[in-house]
């Protein structure tokens, strides 16, 4: 649980400073560089982290070890690839459109 914390704020304060970066200098390279290492890093440190903390979840349930992995490496890298299907797609949003893009309240 430890690991997924950690590498959930470095993943936030990486991403909060590339989306700054961009916001002052509105470069379409900012938006290619939130999908690189300096990203996924602490985006797979999290998958990791929660993989061992479901894997953990159902062993303490009584699951054997390779029973509660085979369900949980497959269910974090499921929900990992969505997860970052769904981040790419906002920041071509926000790419686009820039953050007028983003604003969910404007549909009301």
């Amino acid at each position: 649980m430890l690991a997924g914390l950690t590498s959930g704020l470095a993943f936030e304060a990486t991403l909060k400073e590339l989306v700054q970066e961009w916001a002052r200098t509105r470069s379409s390279r900012i938006i290619a560089k939130l999908q690189g290492t300096q990203l996924q890093l602490p985006f797979f440190g999290i998958c990791i982290g929660v993989c061992v903390f479901l894997g953990s979840g159902l062993e303490i349930f009584g699951f054997p070890t390779w029973l509660s992995y085979a369900i949980s490496i497959p269910l974090t890298v499921f929900m990992g690839w969505l997860v970052w299907f769904q981040l790419g797609k906002l920041l071509m949003q926000l790419n686009k459109g820039g953050s007028k893009a983003l604003d969910l309240d404007s549909f009301s």
